[in-house]
């Protein structure tokens, strides 16, 4: 049974007068634990009858735990969770870059809505709000992990959502505002060349991530869609991003002394709608076609040497080609550049898949078959009864040719690559 012990203070290293109580309380492995600073016997004899009592109910936290520092749990929450290697990489950027700053020293059992929304608004002020929604989301998982650990009997932040965000200040990326015409696309694919130019190319008639792109493997390409339709088969070529092989993945880790190490491999798609069949257009099916016949690795778009792109060093090879670049003469050791006008600055991967989506849009695809070719869920229960059927998916590719033959028209060309 809980029972109370004085405590008396100490002045100048010598006993006083002065006392308050500690409460005493069995706990569950059957040693004493404590509770200082009561000011009356009566009370830390009900606060440690409280604790026996949540001890013999199931529902007891441990006050040390609840007072552990936000910064150690995490480490320790971290540690516990499994999900990809990129979502991984994200969340330690969240806690780096906004919420251990403030929130390391910070007890589990100190905090409160009040104090974080506050916070919240604050940091809006030079951050995204979708960043500063990210944070205060992983910030509730993490005490939502602490409650589930015992270390917490509730989370504060729980069910609460932010309101009053100061208008976002931060300017949109590129991605979120770019939209390539065809003609841009197919001037940038012969700008850089059958083998990088295609690989452009694809992004954008296809809406392929740019990891599904670079983890593309040749026996995944060009595959063939069946559907019986009209008294037939419909047939068509498709690029498979196959829930086996996965797409490639690129991040860092962490060591156990906390460096950073990068990391590279084939990982499965994110989600079980990311693994899908994507239908090709038939202009695009003969360059893969011809590309492939050549082509001598095991990987459709890597550097000429056949390995895996580097984000940062695709990023020098389509930056300039987008960007335009000025003429460089030739000196030893570099090779003569010509002078590159500009097709559409600031252009990214991201964009071309964001384009490809928005031109699904200009021809009219069925949403149902527009979210399955972008591998998105699509939303409701007419997910679930709605399914693409062929001529949908001949009115898409119809639509996506003749968007290229338009584009081919304008320009005047006959071929994309010259020679």
């Amino acid at each position: 049974m809980a029972y109370a012990e004085k405590v008396y203070k100490v002045r100048n290293g010598k006993q006083t007068k002065q006392y308050t109580w500690r409460a005493r309380y069995k706990k569950p492995d059957g040693t004493w634990g404590s509770e200082p600073g009561f000011p009356t016997r009566k009370l830390a004899e009900a606060w440690g009858d409280a604790q026996e009592a949540a001890i013999r109910e199931g529902r007891w936290v441990d006050p040390e735990m609840a007072r552990k520092k936000f910064g150690d749990f995490v480490y320790e929450w971290m540690a516990a969770q499994k999900p990809r290697g990129r979502t991984t990489m994200n969340r330690w950027e969240r806690l780096e870059a906004h919420i251990l700053p403030k929130w390391k020293d910070t007890p589990l059992v100190g905090f409160n809505w009040f104090d974080v929304e506050a916070w919240a608004r604050e940091v809006a002020l030079t951050t995204a709000r979708s960043t500063v929604r990210d944070c205060v989301q992983l910030m509730t998982r993490i005490l939502n992990g602490a409650v589930d650990k015992r270390y917490l009997s509730v989370n504060p932040l729980a069910g609460r959502r932010l309101t009053g965000l100061p208008a976002d200040v931060v300017k949109k990326k590129s991605d979120e505002e770019q939209v390539a015409e065809p003609e841009a696309v197919l001037q940038l694919g012969r700008r850089l060349g059958p083998i990088y130019g295609l690989h452009v190319i694809t992004a954008a008639w296809t809406g392929l991530r740019w990891e599904e792109l670079v983890g593309l493997h040749r026996r995944n390409t060009l595959l063939e869609r069946r559907q019986k339709h009209d008294g037939g088969i419909f047939t068509c070529p498709i690029i498979r991003i196959d829930p086996d092989e996965g797409v490639l993945a690129e991040y860092y880790v962490r060591d156990e002394a906390g460096k950073r190490q990068t990391f590279r491999a084939l990982e499965p798609p994110k989600n079980a709608k990311s693994a899908r069949d994507v239908d090709v257009p038939p202009f695009l099916a003969v360059l893969l076609e011809k590309h492939l016949a050549d082509w001598p690795h095991e990987f459709v778009f890597t550097t000429a040497a056949g390995k895996w792109w580097w984000r940062s060093h695709w990023h020098s090879i389509l930056r300039p080609a987008a960007d335009g670049r000025e003429a460089r003469p030739r000196a030893r050791g570099t090779a003569l550049k010509e002078a590159w006008e500009p097709i559409m600055p600031g252009l990214t991967m991201r964009d071309l898949r964001h384009t490809h989506d928005s031109w699904q849009e200009e021809i009219d695809v069925r949403p149902v078959l527009g979210y399955e070719q972008m591998g998105h869920k699509y939303p409701g229960i007419k997910g679930t009864y709605r399914h693409p059927t062929p001529p949908m998916r001949i009115e898409r590719l119809a639509g996506l040719q003749g968007l290229y033959e338009r584009a081919m028209r304008n320009l005047g060309w006959e071929t994309i690559w010259e020679g």
